[in-house]
């Protein structure tokens, strides 16, 4: 180790910290952020200065694009080629600034984000409006420091005649930082400009009246007044920028939307091919063709859609599922005052109007001492030209340039600068109209002076010479606006019809829990017994429905399964299908016990729903409407006492037509044989979460097997446990009130008494009925095979429980959909 030094400890801690808080202050202020006085980045600066300085100017030719790239990399900014030219093409593109800065000759990329041809193909000059950033840069306007290898000055800003920030935009990532500035209309701006000038105390909305909002060069639909102003107010904030689309009418009952704007920074290539997977995947139904016919003469996008489907809805679904619709967020954060800042729109315009006034102060000081300097030489001149004969006398009798000049100030009181000028005069210049000529420039040149200390003394003056500055830009590169806006976002719907192809399917629902739907030709190919079930599993539910219909699915447990027919998994015939607990945690004794489809979430009818313990309520269908999450969760439809509570039955009761009351009765039996009858009437409306009312009155640990709406002329089939089927006229069983005990409706034996597995109302004799059993085997019955019986009889044995199992269930026997 060399004499005098010195190994110095220091935690891996502080190194880090102290090197990164170097390495991001320096691409912060470096590289990724814009300057908030001229809107630009240090790469895009140093291209515009170097091709500025390399003459490379809207009024000259196109220059190889490569030139200015190795310019700019060998001067200036000694980085990639790539990211310099990447740089200088974004400038070009007219659908990524509103402004353009560059012209280019040649490929310089495309809304479907192709990149730019090599550098060595396209061409490259300043265009009209750059040469505005760049005015007045050679009379000491801004501060200019060293270039990266100390041989050249470059300047830290630009003097920026126009609010480039604002009009051009900016977007950049930094350590810690981040910068999202939309661009804005030139003439709007300025105009705000010139309201600011005049009224310093201006608050965001009043700037608000000249700058509406954003004008992205794409055009499109911005929505939201209220975020704009919450953006301009904050610096931060989200605006919905739209693409501004038509629906066109085509022959044959067709229509097309035509897309003729879409938002800014969306590439349209892959929007375009989103779009058409949508049509592919069949994720909506009505597309048959989507074309982009994009040309020299703009932006369109044609989707085409199929006979009479419905265009606004298809519309909407693409908005909200597209980026024919975003959300762009404004995050307007730039160098002020050598650090990062989140700014406000009032921010920005004060920053940028204090540059100009430095600008213009610094340009006026410059000419002044320039006009001041001339000044004086030209007195020097008038003066010479009064003495004429004695200053060429003492000029001949002088040695050399320098004798005479030093001879002139002695003799007759020039200055050094004076007699350098009267040396250097030539003999043409010794006229009379040389003389007019000097003291008309000295008058304009005292005129000249005496303005430009006007400004510097006078801050009114400066600020009148600003005004006229802007007004002179705004008269040449104002142009009209090209993005539109409107008030209020728009409230998305997307009607399921648009996204769901309405067509006819069969839906099957398991005793296990299995779920599905299948097409009518897969149905119609198949064996209807092949359901694709296991041996000891068998459909509950099973209907020709469409996919559009709406499928509940209650469980034994008080829990209610939604699902759209469209969202069961689309299977075969001969194919299992999925199981409900994929998606829905039920516990392993829990079954479905009732089964409904709807054609709307907007029935009005009640659901009747009954447990084995002896409650009974009835539930609007409207507060069993699903929510958000029934994908994930089931809702509870009934609030079960304890664990051991079971739904009995749910039935469904449509809203009887206005007029009409219900005549209907409730039926309940218990396992111990007990028969109670009473009026609907007498069963009140409770919500989704209450258990309801006692229904019956249970004693000896009894329990109710079943309920059913029945009338007087109705008969009703049970089965017991022994394998004994009945039928029995509800007329036998006398209406009473509800909560009472009942009657008996099987005769009392001394032993093996028996007991109600379940009942059911008959449809007719002749409709078939099944019992299912423990062993999972279904024994068929018909009814009119069994005479009528009494409340007093026990029926006739139809299954040998040893060999078949003990019944379980009676329902009416499924019969297959019918299907044409």
């Amino acid at each position: 180790m060399a004499e005098g030094q010195k190994i110095e400890e220091i935690t891996l801690e502080d190194v880090m910290g102290e090197r990164f808080s170097r390495y991001s202050k320096s691409i912060i202020q470096e590289r990724a952020l814009p300057d908030i006085r001229d809107g630009l980045k240090p790469v895009q600066r140093r291209i515009l200065f170097a091709m500025n300085k390399d003459d490379n100017t809207h009024d000259k030719a196109f220059r190889k694009s490569a030139k200015s790239v190795g310019n700019v990399m060998g001067n200036f900014h000694p980085h990639g080629d790539s990211s310099i030219y990447e740089a200088l093409t974004r400038m070009s593109q007219d659908w990524k600034v509103r402004e353009p800065l560059v012209e280019m000759h040649g490929n310089n990329g495309s809304m479907d984000g192709d990149p730019a041809a090599a550098m060595r193909y396209t061409e490259a000059r300043l265009s009209k409006i750059a040469n505005e950033l760049l005015k007045d840069i050679d009379k000491d306007t801004v501060d200019m420091v060293l270039n990266f290898d100390d041989t050249e000055y470059e300047p830290t800003v630009l003097p920026a005649k126009f609010p480039n920030l604002l009009v051009n935009g900016a977007t950049g990532i930094s350590a810690g930082y981040a910068t999202d500035i939309p661009p804005h209309n030139l003439g709007e701006v300025i105009d705000a400009l010139i309201y600011l000038l005049s009224h310093p105390k201006a608050e965001v909305v009043d700037l608000m009246q000249f700058v509406k909002g954003p004008d992205f060069p794409t055009g499109a639909i911005i929505q939201g007044v209220d975020e704009i102003r919450k953006a301009y107010e904050t610096g931060k904030g989200r605006i919905v920028v739209r693409s501004k689309t038509s629906i066109e009418p085509l022959r044959g009952n067709k229509s097309q939307i035509k897309v003729t704007e879409i938002p800014y920074e969306v590439n349209k290539a892959v929007l375009v091919k989103r779009i058409d997977e949508i049509r592919l995947n069949k994720k909506i139904e009505g597309i048959s063709e989507v074309r982009d016919e994009s040309d020299r003469d703009g932006l369109s996008i044609a989707i085409e859609l199929k006979r009479d489907a419905d265009a606004q809805g298809i519309l909407n679904y693409l908005f909200k599922n597209t980026e024919l619709q975003v959300t762009y967020h404004f995050n307007m954060v730039a160098i002020n005052k050598k650090r990062p800042e989140r700014v406000s729109l009032k921010t920005a315009l004060v920053s940028y109007l204090d540059h100009q006034r430095d600008v213009i102060k610094r340009r006026t000081e410059f000419n002044l001492k320039k006009a001041q300097d001339r000044v004086h030489i030209v007195e020097g001149l008038i003066k010479a030209l009064s003495i004429l004969d004695q200053v060429i006398k003492t000029i001949r009798a002088s040695n050399n340039r320098k004798d005479a000049r030093d001879n002139l100030v002695k003799a007759y009181d020039f200055s050094e600068a004076q007699a350098d000028a009267i040396v250097a005069l030539q003999l043409y210049r010794l006229t009379n109209t040389d003389v007019t000529q000097l003291r008309q420039e000295s008058d304009e040149l005292h005129k000249s002076i005496a303005e430009f200390k006007a400004i510097l003394a006078d801050e009114k003056e400066l600020n009148r010479v600003l005004r006229k500055e802007l007004k002179d830009v705004a008269k040449e590169y104002r142009n009209p606006r090209r993005t539109e806006i409107q008030d209020q976002i728009e409230d998305l719907k997307v009607d399921t019809k648009v996204m769901i192809a309405d067509e006819e399917v069969i839906v099957q629902v398991s005793h296990d829990g299995y779920l599905k739907r299948t097409g009518i030709r897969s149905f119609k190919a198949s064996d209807e017994s092949e359901n694709g079930l296991k041996e000891d599993d068998f459909p509950i539910f099973l209907q020709k429905l469409t996919t559009l219909n709406h499928l509940f699915m209650f469980t034994s447990k008080g829990n209610l399964i939604y699902r759209p027919v469209y969202e069961i998994t689309d299977a075969k015939w001969k194919d299992t299908g999925e199981h409900i607990s994929q998606t829905i945690g039920l516990d392993s004794d829990e079954e479905i016990v009732a089964t409904h489809a709807f054609k709307t979430l907007k029935e009005a009818g009640h659901f009747l729903i009954a447990t084995n313990d002896g409650y009974i309520k009835q539930t609007e269908f409207a507060a069993l409407t699903p929510g958000r999450t029934y994908k994930k969760r089931a809702m509870t439809y009934e609030k079960t006492k304890t664990d051991q509570t079971r739904v009995v039955n749910v039935i469904y009761m449509p809203q009887q037509p206005e007029g009409l009351v219900s005549t209907d009765s409730i039926l309940l039996m218990s396992r111990k044989g007990q028969g109670l009858k009473y009026d609907l009437t007498e069963v009140p409306v409770n919500g989704a979460r209450t258990t309801g009312v006692k229904s019956m009155d249970l004693r000896d640990e009894d329990e109710v097997v079943d309920v059913q709406l029945v009338h007087d002329d109705d008969v009703v089939a049970m089965i017991t446990q022994r394998g004994s089927f009945k039928k029995l006229p509800t007329e036998e069983i006398p209406s009473t009130s509800r909560a009472r005990k009942g009657v008996m409706v099987l005769r009392e034996l001394k032993s093996n008494s028996h007991e109600i597995v379940d009942f059911i109302k008959l449809e007719s004799d002749t409709t078939p009925l099944e019992v299912i059993t423990t062993r999972g085997l279904i024994h068929d019955i018909l009814p009119g095979d069994h005479p009528v019986g009494g409340r007093y009889s026990n029926g006739s044995f139809v299954i040998d429980v040893d060999t078949e199992g003990t019944p379980t269930q009676i329902r009416t026997k499924m019969m297959g959909p019918v299907v044409n």
